[in-house]
């Protein structure tokens, strides 16, 4: 192993280089990678040779940092993401190699052309004249033994037409022209290869492409094509329409509303291809340039349009993720209330308001439906029965849910006159339903109905939002733009990347954790997480995290990459309620013997820890980055990363949208954040609207960069439209 020296801005750390693994990578990989991110190639190949280990992102980031050079998740993301692309281009070249060969056509030239492509359009732009299509007509013209008048004509030399064309007059070739027709369908075809051709199309598609609609009249005055009035007419560039407006117009136009098409400037295209091909002025040049307006109308333009549409589709899809992934990160690092005793209401009107009261842990203690508001309006006997459900179970805090009568719900629980300071919370809905009916839900709470399971999840959500809403699958929470017209694969993907990242940058108790929280622990996993829940419910609470060992199929392995994000609190070992990997128990155990102190002594011993020469623990695999992450942790150990939930209340005169009027003040949440502005609720049905211009008196690029997901704030209303039910929003800033 060789050891080099690398200077961050703060500090020094080694970085091992291990020789036998960097020689060991496919170097092709490794350039593929580097030329993507610009990361230093020893950073590169470490961290592929971590993967390759079965190493996970977080892990890697957390407590490789020597062997990576200090990257963090999304630089490692990043190297994850083009592996895969290089492996998936790898693939489809061994695919392609495999079928050019069984047709006896793959030449020692070609197949080096092939093995040094980089990108997979040039890939199967290659790979076009040998693909195995359907019946053409160029394929027809052959048969029939054109493809000689097809090269004569090509060579652009003077000659007959006429006569020669006649020579090709046999069997199904009835005309000269029949002729001359067949041979320019092969001339097309070849056009259509020509990559340096399809290269032009494909710039000029990208540069000035124009995505225009126009509604379907039958459909015009269909209440449900009113969402998008704004595309009945509708011309844009293409490669500058936003992702959220080109998302809208592939829904209308998938749901019968819209017809759209891809333009360019036909003229100026055809005019380009010409310029390439066309020599002469002779009659044979006729011939091509006829050929060209077929390749182009019948071939290149439709496949490259859609080829255009298909890339701009990509880029819409990565917005609108990229979009989903942040608001996620932010729910599910919302503020926690903590281990709290809690009261949660699922409000209602006609089926009644459901209530459960819950133990510090999220334990189902009580459950019950009371009737305060109409049609029953038993509101005395409702108020009674909080206060005596509160003082029974030493309620400390009350959950409401956001739905159907949250409103009246809080403002009746207002009004109560509680004995103890108990606080009020209005917490979102969003998934409740989905939680409820799921599987899990059922394995949690067999006895109960979904009324009563959804009571649960509100109050839980409030004690804590990640250990909760891991339990629901990501794209139902409902904060994201049109987060199922994307490709479900990739947001799929990318929101366990999310929910991943977050569980294990907050760390999981490893004694009350549910299946679904421990799934998502590095290098755990589904299986090893129910494992892991049974081992605990038939031995009791894990004393240690060196306990884990026991439970069935988990290795060496699984526990290297988790242990360090699982805490068990009040371990004999103080170390296992930190984020201080089992690892490096003997440094930690080293500078506290160097202090003259007991372990327990360093904890939170900031005077002590000051002392201490960190160079002097410097080893061949531990530098500078992972002994500073031991100070920090063992300075404020199993510090939560998130703020502590606090109470909102919203302006109790605003109550329906008719209350609402321009020039108002209010207070308000966000709920959703999307590319072109955010959602607020301002406590009634209907979010209003702070659009990205509205945000700030300057240029926004990225709505995030003033307001998060959940974010409490003041916004000043600029309109309401009753009918469209519409509240347009600007964000105030005292």
């Amino acid at each position: 192993m060789i050891l080099k020296l690398f200077e961050t801005s703060s500090s020094f750390f080694y970085l091992p280089i291990f020789a036998n693994q960097i020689q060991s990578q496919p170097m092709q990989l490794i350039s593929y990678i580097i030329a993507q991110t610009k990361l230093p190639e020893s950073s590169v190949k470490n961290t592929v040779e971590l993967l390759n280990e079965d190493a996970t992102v977080p892990f890697i980031s957390r407590y490789r940092k020597e062997r990576t050079g200090n990257l963090d998740e999304v630089q490692i993301g990043d190297i994850v993401k083009f592996k895969e692309q290089f492996e998936a281009l790898e693939k489809r070249k061994t695919a392609i190699l495999k079928a050019i060969e069984e047709q006896d056509a793959l030449t020692p030239e070609l197949r080096q052309k092939i093995e040094s492509i980089q990108e997979l359009t040039a890939l199967e732009d290659l790979y076009l004249p040998f693909k195995k299509s359907r019946k053409t007509k160029a394929e027809t013209a052959r048969q029939h033994g054109l493809e000689p008048l097809a090269k004569i004509l090509m060579s652009q030399n003077p000659l007959d037409i006429e006569s020669l064309a006649h020579k090709y007059v046999k069997g199904d070739i009835a005309s000269a022209e029949n002729a001359l027709e067949g041979a320019r369908h092969i001339i097309a075809e070849w056009i259509n290869e020509r990559t340096d051709v399809r290269n032009n199309i494909r710039q000029q598609l990208e540069r000035f492409a124009m995505i225009s609609t126009k509604v379907v009249k039958a459909k015009a005055n269909d209440d449900n094509a009113q969402k998008f009035r704004d595309y009945f007419d509708w011309e844009e560039g293409l490669s500058r329409i936003p992702s959220h407006r080109l998302l809208a117009i592939l829904r209308a136009e998938s749901e019968g509303f819209i017809k759209f098409k891809i333009n360019i400037d036909d003229d100026k295209a055809l005019s380009k291809i010409e310029d390439r091909i066309v020599r002469s002025n002779k009659a044979c040049a006729d011939q091509i340039r006829i050929a060209i307006q077929d390749a182009y109308k019948r071939l290149l333009l439709p496949s490259l349009s859609n080829e255009a549409l298909q890339n701009a589709k990509l880029k819409a899809d990565e917005a609108a993720i990229s979009v989903f992934a942040k608001n996620l990160k932010q729910l599910l690092l919302g503020s926690p209330l903590g281990e709290q005793r809690i009261l949660a209401i699922d409000p209602g009107f006609r089926s009644g308001c459901k209530v459960v009261c819950l133990d510090a842990q999220g334990g189902l203690l009580y459950n019950e439906t009371i009737y305060p508001h109409p049609p029953k309006n038993d509101t005395l006997g409702a108020m009674k029965k909080i206060s005596s459900l509160s003082e029974a179970y030493n309620i400390e805090a009350i959950a409401i849910g956001n739905g159907t009568a949250s409103r009246e719900t809080e403002a009746f629980i207002r009004k109560i006159r509680f004995k103890n300071n108990i606080q009020v919370f209005v917490v979102s809905e969003a998934g409740a339903s989905i939680y409820s009916a799921s599987k899990i839900a059922r394995d949690e709470f067999p006895n109960y109905d979904v009324t009563v399971r959804g009571s649960v999840s509100i109050g839980r959500r409030l004690q804590d939002p990640l250990a909760e809403l891991v339990k629901i699958d990501a794209k139902s929470i409902g904060v994201g733009q049109y987060q199922h017209d994307v490709d479900q694969t990739k947001l799929k993907k990318e929101l366990d990347v999310v929910v991943e990242s977050c569980v294990n940058a907050v760390g999981v108790n490893l004694n009350t954790a549910s299946t679904s929280l421990l799934s998502y622990v590095s290098g755990i996993g589904p299986k090893l997480a129910e494992n892991i829940v049974n081992y605990r419910e038939e031995h009791g609470a894990f004393t240690s995290r060196n306990a884990i060992k026991k439970v069935p199929r988990l290795g060496g392995k699984a526990f290297e990459q988790g242990a360090g994000f699982l805490r068990v609190k009040s371990a004999k070992n103080p170390l296992d309620d930190s984020a201080v990997h089992p690892e490096s128990y003997p440094i930690v155990e080293q500078m506290a013997k160097d202090l003259g102190k007991k372990v327990d002594n360093l904890i939170g011993n900031t005077a002590e820890l000051k002392k201490l020469d960190l160079k002097k623990y410097i080893t061949d695999t531990v530098g500078l980055p992972t002994l500073q992450d031991i100070i920090k942790e063992l300075e404020k150990p199993g510090l939560d990363i998130r703020e502590q939930a606090k109470v909102f209340t919203f302006n109790q005169n605003i109550k329906t949208i008719n209350d609402v009027e321009e020039g108002q003040l209010l207070p308000g949440i966000v709920n959703n954040v999307t590319n072109f502005g955010a959602f607020v609720d301002i406590g009634i049905k209907e979010s209003g609207l702070i659009h990205v211009s509205n945000l700030s008196d300057s240029f926004v690029s990225d709505v995030n960069t003033h307001v998060s997901l959940h974010q409490q704030i003041i916004v000043k209303v600029l309109e309401v439209d009753v009918p469209r039910k519409r509240i347009q929003l600007k964000l105030h800033k005292p």
